[in-house]
């Protein structure tokens, strides 16, 4: 295994059926379906282990770079199981430009990735180790949608790694004019 990869399920009726289909899989494709489910809540169910039909055939060169840690090429061809080789995600959301992408959800997915990340020594060179399915195959959109892209979510794993597994960004302090909960 030599990355993490970042998905969006597309339509869903429940969070909890998309849960259910990941880790079983369906008649023409069995489970798991990922590693790991993140719903809008910032919840991540882990769902798999070991290989997990979630990426599929993917671009050799995509790969070259992720084991690399450099500067990934454009995916122009399928050739490479991509199931072997990385870790996978999938998070709730329709994929369809509309569907928004929660803070928390956001923070769910950079927190997994840099934790899989920081257990295998990977990021220490570059940012690569985290990659989105629409980089790996060719014509694949995911993920998708307002409030996500890849160039954020694996700048903020990178930020996360030079820092201690504990730590998170700063948050404001409480402004003490503004009356708090009761």
């Amino acid at each position: 295994v030599h990355g993490v990869m970042i998905h969006h399920t597309g339509a869903y009726s429940s969070e909890s059926q998309m849960v259910g289909l990941c880790r079983s899989g369906y008649s023409g494709l069995p489970g798991p379906l990922c590693h790991g489910v993140v719903t809008k809540d910032g919840r991540v169910h882990l769902v798999g282990y070991g290989r997990a039909n979630h990426a599929g055939l993917g671009d050799d060169d995509v790969l070259r770079a992720v084991i690399a840690e450099s500067e990934l090429p454009p995916d122009n061809e399928a050739s490479t199981d991509g199931n072997r080789h990385f870790y996978g995600f999938e998070c709730i959301n329709r994929g369809d430009g509309k569907d928004p992408w929660p803070a928390a959800q956001v923070e769910a997915m950079v927190r997994a990735a840099a934790a899989v990340c920081r257990a295998h020594g990977w990021g220490q060179d570059g940012d690569t180790s985290v990659i989105g399915h629409l980089e790996w195959q060719p014509g694949k959109p995911d993920p998708h949608g307002p409030g996500v892209s890849m160039a954020d979510v694996r700048a903020r794993v990178a930020e996360r790694l030079k820092h201690p597994a504990s730590w998170s960004p700063a948050v404001p302090a409480p402004d003490p004019t503004v009356p708090g909960p009761s």
